[in-house]
């Protein structure tokens, strides 16, 4: 499967399980994204976005959003979307 990248993690939210990340591409509810990083190697499907707290259904390129995560991620972590 094709992957492009569409942004970078900025923070992890251990106590809700939530990555911070700013995007370079779209993504929208129902994609399924790869997070890989030096310690971080993982697939997710996207159930729910947020923006400043508000769901959505998609974000375009330079928003920062919240999504949850099954596993711990890192600062720098890079985002995939697999096609």
């Amino acid at each position: 499967m094709a992957e492009k990248e569409i942004g970078k993690v900025s923070s992890y939210f251990s106590h809700v399980s939530v990555a911070a990340i700013k995007l370079s591409g779209k993504l929208k509810v129902g994609d399924k994204i790869h997070i890989k990083g030096n310690t971080t190697d993982f697939e997710v499907g996207i159930e729910s976005i947020q923006i400043e707290k508000e769901s959505v259904k998609e974000a375009k390129k330079g928003e920062h959003i919240g999504i949850k995560v099954p596993e711990k991620v890192r600062p720098n972590d890079r985002v995939f979307l697999i096609k």
